[in-house]
Order: C-alpha cells, then structure tokens, then sequence
C-alpha cells in the first residue's frame, strides 16, 4: 500500500475546512459551552459549541423517531446529549459501574448504558440540564469523558485477555500510559465541568497543537494472538511482543481506517501499514511522533481525506515512517514474528494463569437495560454489589466480570443466570454486530442495532437449513458509511444507504486483516438473504477444511480480494 513511486505534497495547500477556524477560535476547547449551559429556551448548543461539545465527549441528537411529530407540533427536535466516557482498555471497578447504573436510570432519557465496541460504555438521551451532573458524577469516581470524540486520540484499546493475566496488565498499562500522553493539555474540560479556576496561564497543546487534529485518530494496543480490537481500524496500534511471557516491545502498524464516503472514490477503507519494532522505552515518543507527524501533513481542507490513511498514501509509507524516526529520535528494527487466530470474544468462564476465573458475558449489541424477563442492567448492578474484581468491557461490545475467586464463583453465576446473563446464544448471534443507528445517530441511513437481532434469526436459520447451524460468520451492520460498526472488516458487512437498503460487501476474514468488497449496491433485507442463502448454500457444499465464508469467496473467484485499498477498493 506504499505509494513512494509518486509520493505528493507533505502539506496540503488551500482553503482549510470551517472546523479549522472553529478550533482555533475556541480558545483552546472553551467556546461558549459555559453561557450556552445557562440558555434554557433551547434544549440544545447553539452555533460553535455544537461541535465543540465533541471534544468534551458529547454528541449533540435528537429522537429520530419524534422529530416530524414534534415539527408538526412547532417544537424543536428533542435534544439530548450521548456522552461516552475515557476507558483505555476498557477496565472499570463495581463501585464505578454501580455508579454509571444509578446515573443512567435517574438522569437520562432511555436508562440504558451502551456498551461499545471502543472498550467504553454511553449514555444515551442525557437532557441539557443533567449535562454538567454527568461529567461530575464521572469525576467524583475517577473518570472522564475527555477526548472520547472529535479531532483528538480517542479511547486507546487493548486487548481483552483475563488468561494471560500477566502480559496482559502489563499492556494495559501502556494502553492507559498513551492515553494520558496524547491527552488534550488545555484545562477547558475541568473548568466548565469540574468548575475548576481559571489558571492564569497560556494554554499550551505541545502534541495537538493549538487547532489539534484534522481528524478523529483512533490507537490500539493489541495481544497476539487475539485481533479482538480489530486493529486495522485505527490510525495507530501497537502489537505486543513477548519473550517467556514478558512484554519486551512493540510491532507498530499504522494507518488504518474504515470509513468511507458513498460514491466517493477518493475514499476508502484501508488496512494498516507495518513500521516496525519499538522498544518499551521508545513507546510514547514513537506514539507522539506518528501524532504529531499527522497534525502537521493531514489534510486540513477536505475532512475526508483528512485520516491517517490518506496521509499514508499521499506522501508514502516511508516517508511517514522516516518521519515518525527522526522525531521520536530512534530507528525501527524489523517487524517481529506475529499471528492473529481469533477476534472473538470468549464467552463463559474462563480460568486466568493467576487461577483467577472470568465470565465474558454476551450483551446484544452492548445495550444494558432491562427487559421484560430480563432485567441485564439490574443483573450486572447486583453482580457489581459483590464482585471484588474488576469489570472489563470487550471492542465486541460485552462484558468480562474478571478476577473471581474460586468462592465467588458460583454466586455471580447464579444472578447472571437469575437475570438472563447468561442465555444460550449462537456462535452466529456471538459473532456478529451492530452500530447504533436509528433513532439516535444523526448521521444513519439504515436501521443497525435495531435491525440487528431479526436479521440474525433469518441469517441463523438460513445456516441451519445448510446444514451450518454450529458455524459462524463474522457479521457486521453499519448505518451509514461512517464505520462505526466496523463492517468493512466482516465476512459478511452490510453498510446503510438507506431505509430498508444496504450495501453488501463480501471477502473479509475471520481474524480481520482483509477489507471486504462491494457485492452487491443499494439492495433491500430480502434481496440479501437470497444472495447469503445462495452463498452459505455454496459455502457449505465447497468449501475446504475449517475455511470461513470470507476466504471461500475470495478462493471460489465470487469476490476478488482487496489488495491495495488505495487502488482498489471500488474497482
């Protein structure tokens, strides 16, 4: 995926994107969100500090359901705030989780917490006036919603791994290491939220810079052999290598990126590029060296083409990479030996090394709420009442109650079983995924979570009558063409054009190192299900030993795989 035979300019000229001038006119992230909290006439953020708010990790929506209903009415949309909360690597205690609960079912909308597939949890319909409760709630136990949106490093991942205990919690802490590293410096978040003072001094963004990034950038760190953080969908990911079970250094991969623009060939999905190994103590001046390399040659003037990717592919892999060199002052030595096997989340029980057991517990599309007959949100709030380890939230959108003793074991099985924790599911319902789309997200053009569940029952029984009921396909579902969902990592991604219409791609792998390709434009629910009726049918018939749909269609000539996303993606 290098382009080094044509590489373009380092910095792209012309007229900067109006984001641009709203970032450097903030004063460093402040806006006015402090006078707009105190504006009771709208339930929303006026003017810039629509967009601001992003930065502080909220999302401006409105219930796509209601919205002619209330125009009809001559009342503004119902606004409210998604709020997502910083989690690097995903790890939570109970007394935070009980906490989280307690907030979401007084102070918002839906009383549901959103599990998501960046190891972090949302709020859902918070309402302007519980805004600022929200964030403070978030601080008194520890946490924040900084930098979860917007032109920043977001939530930093790591792979989910409670057997390999030790490995594990040592990346975990360079997750959270490069969080705090690549955070925003300016204290507008404490002094608007936390009612901090005002410190009389100049703002300084030493890594960010004063008009921060030009796009979202999104970082990993990741445990071979698991890809359960699906790292070729992040700007940066940092492998872990081990030697005798100790963490020695890192491969670093960059320039990943799934989102797209339909119709628009100047976009694409891409996978990420190899830059090397890195020792331990090299970690967070490389990670601020690929950062800092992307603030000043991304592309300020057209926002997408503004990712990592681009950049990549404008002015070439090496030239990146060299760059990342000379201003992290070190060398990359060659990529070190490392396979992915698995990305799935492994359900049930499992017993650490630390002879420590964890139960991954399956979460429908990450939505905890309760249900009639099953009460999941009340379920993990009593489990947290008695749990003494810690709660670890998956990039598969689940839930690790992690490092139980052997003499809780049994009483946290009996209230995940007493409130439908832990149901019997599919391998296919385990393996497959949504964004949330309707009725929330502003930028949805077709159903995703709430289309999710019925359209795995069809895609279920569709392998049963193939005689593949025990198998599974990597499945995802986005809403439009903005990646949340990761579908251009799945076997089998469906992305949104439009009400009851989805883009079907074909050919990605069951360890997510190929991008699918677009099969089949704009078809409807039905005209999908007869497509994947045919193709399982075929896939059951003719495929090899252990072979996933993904690789068959690639081998039986249905889709040509994408080799250079560059180049290739919409051919």
């Amino acid at each position: 995926m290098s382009n080094e035979k044509h590489p373009g300019p380092l910095v792209v000229e012309g007229k900067l994107t109006d984001a641009e001038r709203l970032k450097k006119e903030s004063r460093y992230l402040r806006g006015t969100i402090l006078e707009d909290l105190e504006d009771g006439l709208t339930g929303g953020f006026n003017g810039d500090n629509f967009l601001l708010i992003r930065f502080h990790g909220m999302y401006q929506q409105d219930d796509r359901d209601i919205r002619a209903e209330r125009a009809g009415q001559k009342l503004e949309p119902r606004h409210a705030m998604m709020l997502r909360c910083r989690l690097p690597g995903g790890i939570i205690t109970p007394a935070q989780w009980l906490a989280i609960e307690k907030f979401a079912a007084e102070h918002t909308i839906y009383g549901s917490v959103r599990l998501t597939n960046r190891q972090t949890f949302q709020f859902h319909g918070i309402p302007k006036k519980n805004v600022k409760p929200a964030h403070q709630m978030l601080h008194e136990v520890g946490l924040d919603a900084l930098a979860t949106a917007n032109d920043v490093n977001r939530n930093v991942l790591c792979t989910s791994n409670p057997v390999e205990s030790g490995l594990h919690q040592e990346a975990y802490e360079w997750a959270k290491k490069i969080s705090e590293h690549l955070l925003p410096k300016t204290r507008a978040y404490a002094e608007i939220w936390w009612d901090k003072e005002k410190v009389a001094t100049t703002d300084e963004e030493p890594i960010l810079g004063e008009t921060y990034l030009p796009r979202k950038f999104k970082t990993t760190v990741v445990v071979p052999p698991h890809n359960d953080v699906d790292l070729h969908a992040n700007d940066m990911n940092f492998i872990a290598i081990a030697d005798n079970g100790k963490l020695v250094g890192f491969n670093l991969l960059v320039g990943g990126g799934l989102s797209i623009d339909h119709g628009n060939k100047a976009t694409y999905a891409r996978t990420a590029s190899e830059f090397g190994f890195l020792p331990l103590e090299k970690v967070l001046d490389v990670a601020a060296a690929v950062v800092t390399t992307q603030r000043d040659w991304g592309n300020r003037t057209d926002r997408k083409n503004a990712k990592t990717k681009y950049t990549l592919e404008r002015v070439g892999v090496d030239t990146f990479k060299a760059e990342v060199e000379k201003r992290a002052g070190m060398t990359f030595a060659p990529t070190r030996p490392y396979a992915f096997t698995s990305r799935g989340d492994r359900f049930g029980w499992i017993k650490g090394i630390d002879n420590h057991w964890h139960l991954t517990l399956f979460i429908e599309n990450g939505r905890l709420l309760d249900y009639p007959g099953r009460p999941l949100k009340s379920g993990v709030a009593e489990i947290a009442k008695i749990h003494q380890g810690d709660f670890r939230l998956t990039a598969n959108q689940n839930l690790i109650v992690a490092g139980v003793p052997e003499s809780q074991k049994a009483a946290i099985e009996a209230l995940a079983r007493e409130h439908g924790l832990m149901e019997s599911v599919t391998a296919q319902r385990e393996n497959s995924m949504a964004c949330v789309s309707f009725p929330t997200c502003p930028l949805a053009m077709a159903e995703a979570e709430r289309f999710l569940p019925e359209f795995v029952t069809q895609v279920e029984g569709i392998m049963q009558q193939h005689g593949v009921g025990d198998e599974h396909i990597v499945l995802r579902v986005t809403g439009c063409p903005n990646g949340c969902g990761r579908a251009l990592l799945a076997e089998v991604g469906l992305v949104g054009k439009a009400p009851g219409r989805y883009n079907l791609h074909l050919g990605g792998n069951r360890i997510g190192t190929r991008i699918p390709r677009m099969y089949r434009e704009n078809i409807t629910v039905q005209e999908i299900l007869a497509t994947l009726d045919e193709l399982i049918g075929r896939w059951a018939r003719e495929r090899e030993a252990d072979e996933g749909l993904g690789d068959f269609t690639v081998r039986a000539g249905i889709v040509k795989p994408v080799l250079d996303p560059a180049r290739d993606f919409w051919a």
